[in-house]
């Protein structure tokens, strides 16, 4: 026999092992197969960070699988022993398992969901990122609106004024004395006089609060006075009685204990009774002193007062009535039927209104030089009637008299 060539015993063994080997890998990939889910559809994956305390625990199902699955393959890969063989027989090398089909699955899974979670992260906080900057955009885009509108309408409003004086500068100058209506004068003087009659009632009041006030002030130090110097001189007559009682009480000592005691405890309730008075009676003075300053000054913020709140009731009265005249003049604008051939003329015109709004008088100021046009901003005020006017009275009043100037466009 060849010395290379192996007892046939061995030569079975090693045939068997790799039997035994080529079979358990076809049943491990039988079962990878079995168990695999059919191929899908590649999905978009989406990249999310997981932290390690996020991901769930691995199930038990998945350990029992793996283990049984293990289980399995060790006893396929285990080799049959053969009784009738001897056991001295090398053992035929076998490889590791490879890794079961739901160890895979698992991985793959747990792989995929971290790598979710963590695209699922890193999305929220890009939109939250986002968002918050859209906010800010917003926002700032609003308090940039905002400003460009505050700016705006400020610039109209100077605009609008700067427009209003001169106009108003403009129409003072050209009046004259001799335009100006007997009852505008009149009206002018009555309000004078009034504020005048106004002024002088608040100062006069004034003069008698201050001068009340003064006799108050004196009237209480006086007091005063005389309140010290009765304190003065009831010690000074204390200091005598107790002088003369001290030297009485030496010399009654001697006739009886009990008279002394009685005749120096009506003594003390004298005294007192006298010092309760006095104390009253300063507390008296010294209240009705607090009282009457107290009352003056009251008296003189009220006084002061009102005339601040005529003052401003005067204001707003006035800053009323220039705006329905205002709205009045755009009123007669809109119902104008301007004659054909006047562009460019312009008409001055006074009229006044009932307090219903109705038109009392129209008078042309300053006539245009054309009878029609002049006849139709006539027409035009009349039709406007009635007018709006200010629910306020003073204000109502102020909006009575109108003088505008129209031009013909």
């Amino acid at each position: 026999m060849n010395k290379n060539q192996k007892p046939p015993f061995k030569q079975n063994a090693i045939a068997l092992g790799f039997t035994l080997g080529v079979h358990a890998i076809a049943i491990v990939g039988l079962l990878f197969l079995g168990l695999s889910k059919p191929p899908e559809q590649p999905k978009k994956l989406t990249t999310i960070l997981v932290k390690p305390e996020d991901l769930p625990p691995p199930l038990a199902k998945e350990v029992e699988q793996q283990t049984t699955a293990e289980n399995q393959a060790e006893e396929v890969l285990s080799p049959i022993v053969d009784e009738n063989v001897p056991q001295n027989i090398p053992a035929v090398p076998v490889p590791p398992p490879p890794p079961t089909a739901q160890h895979l699955v698992a991985q793959k899974q747990k792989a995929e969901q971290a790598k979710l979670a963590e695209e699922k992260r890193k999305a929220e906080e890009a939109a939250k990122a986002k968002q918050a900057a859209e906010q800010q955009r917003l926002e700032e885009a609003q308090k940039q609106q905002a400003e460009a509108k505050r700016q705006a309408e400020a610039k109209a409003a100077k605009v609008e004024a700067e427009q209003k004086r001169k106009a108003e500068a403009k129409t003072k100058h050209e009046q004259s004395e001799a335009r100006k209506a007997a009852e505008e004068a009149k009206r002018k003087a009555e309000a004078d006089a009034k504020l005048k009659r106004e002024a002088e009632n608040a100062k006069l009041q004034a003069q008698q609060e201050a001068k009340r006030k003064a006799e108050a002030e004196a009237k209480a130090k006086h007091e005063a006075r005389k309140a010290a110097e009765d304190a003065k001189r009831k010690a000074a007559e204390d200091a005598k009685v107790k002088q003369q009682k001290v030297a009485e009480e030496a010399k009654r000592k001697a006739e009886a204990d009990a008279k002394a005691q009685k005749q120096k405890a009506a003594e003390e309730a004298k005294h007192k009774a006298e010092a309760d008075a006095k104390a009253q009676k300063q507390k008296a003075a010294e209240d009705a002193r607090r009282k009457a300053e107290i009352e003056a000054e009251e008296k003189a913020a009220s006084a002061k007062k009102a005339q601040e709140e005529a003052a401003q009731k005067k204001g707003e009265a006035k800053k009323i009535a220039s705006s329905a005249k205002r709205d009045f003049e755009q009123k007669i604008r809109r119902a104008w039927d301007v004659p054909t051939g006047s562009s460019g003329k312009t008409v001055s015109v006074r009229f006044t209104l009932s307090d219903s709004g109705s038109v009392s008088s129209i008078v042309i100021t300053r006539s245009s030089g054309d009878d029609a046009l002049d006849a139709s901003i006539k027409a035009a005020i009349q039709a406007s009637a009635p007018y709006p006017m200010p629910s306020d009275p003073d204000a109502r009043r102020e909006a009575r008299s109108v003088t505008s100037t129209f031009r013909a466009q």
